[in-house]
């Protein structure tokens, strides 16, 4: 079992399994849990993978609806004695996003963010995905979109104390200073 402060993130690719190694983390935890939902249903496709994620989600996980301001969940959420862990999927839907926001707010959510997960008492798992596998986008906002979720992963990496990245739905770890494994 994760130690109680242990702050995760989960790397991967489009289909990776990221969500699932997250979520069986997330049953883990001898706390209640709460999803941190960043995604907003645009479109009939988006609203279906929507309904998918949460129909099987175990029905005692609350939930939060939140494509912007995650600092502000965290803030809320680390007042609750004990904090619950908070499943957060995903940092790439909540950048894409605060990118369609302003670019202000980028900076803005982003500070404050990272500010809250140092500050976060209770166990934290954040979902993101690695773009920096892939091609080299043809457009200014792919490859902005890619640069700053670049750089938001890095931000995480720093601050959480377990590091994994989804392969083929396995596991690959590259850092776990709780355990005192770190590579």
């Amino acid at each position: 079992m994760l130690a109680k402060t242990c702050h995760t993130l989960v790397l991967g690719g489009i289909r990776s399994g990221k969500t699932g190694l997250a979520e069986a983390q997330a049953l883990a935890q001898s706390q209640p849990v709460v999803y941190v939902a960043t995604a907003t249903a645009g479109d009939n496709e988006m609203a279906s993978r929507i309904s998918r994620h949460q129909a099987i989600r175990p029905a005692a996980w609350g939930l939060v609806e939140e494509p912007l301001n995650l600092a502000e969940v965290l803030r809320e959420y680390g007042q609750h004695n004990p904090a619950p862990c908070l499943l957060i999927d995903c940092m790439s839907l909540w950048l894409s996003n605060l990118l369609h926001a302003s670019d202000e707010q980028v900076q803005l959510q982003k500070d404050a963010f990272l500010q809250q997960i140092e500050a976060y008492p209770g166990p934290l798992i954040i979902v993101s995905n690695e773009t920096g596998l892939g091609t080299i986008g043809m457009d200014p906002l792919t490859r902005k979109f890619c640069d700053e979720l670049g750089w938001l992963n890095q931000a995480l990496a720093l601050r959480c104390q377990r590091v994994v990245m989804a392969i083929a739905g396995l596991a690959l770890t590259l850092k776990d200073s709780v355990s005192g494994d770190a590579d």
